[in-house]
């Protein structure tokens, strides 16, 4: 398993909605989903149009934890889901493959997140990065580490700064502040 980091950078996280709205629209969604409901990949393929369409909130059982969850879609990501799902059938899957009728897989959805990626420049990135990202942001504007821990489902603090890179940034910059 590889270590991949937030996107940290506004203006990257803006080229990669642009390359991705370019390549396609399920693509194009799939960042902005996971970005802005910091879920894991696991969690957002097999969702359905029926689960998210016309909704407030989405309710899920985390694959990994196997517990109930209740997460809100914002009014934003909600204007966003009706434009996406203009159209499709409420059985459809939110992101289908297009070669089967099912959703496409953890690697593809790897290998068009990481794509994108490295046509912008950005480097350790991948499927967690959509997590990590809405994480880093959410932590940036609110400094709420209590919530996004919730949010995560993490048990301590330390364990949310460390998994959105706050720690590694906090590192960075004393030592970028320190010199003999």
């Amino acid at each position: 398993m590889n270590y991949v980091e937030p996107i940290r950078d506004r203006k990257k996280l803006k080229l990669m909605k642009k390359l991705l709205k370019k390549q396609s629209r399920r693509d194009h969604f799939l960042f902005v989903f996971g970005t802005n409901t910091g879920l894991r990949i696991s969690d957002i393929l097999p969702l359905k149009v029926s689960d998210v369409r016309g909704k407030s909130h989405l309710l899920i059982k985390e694959k990994k934890t196997d517990k109930r969850k209740k997460f809100r879609l914002n009014e934003k990501l909600q204007k966003q889901i009706l434009s996406y799902t203009k159209g499709m059938d409420a059985e459809e899957f939110l992101f289908s493959s297009s070669k089967r009728p099912r959703p496409i897989s953890r690697v593809r959805a790897y290998q068009i997140i990481n794509g994108a990626a490295r046509k912008i420049g950005l480097h350790e990135i991948g499927t967690h990065t959509l997590r990590k990202t809405f994480g880093y942001h959410f932590y940036q504007k609110t400094k709420d580490v209590a919530t996004l821990q919730m949010i995560f489902n993490h048990s301590h603090p330390s364990i949310t700064l460390r998994y959105i890179g706050i720690n590694q940034d906090l590192m960075d910059e004393a030592v970028d502040q320190f010199s003999l």
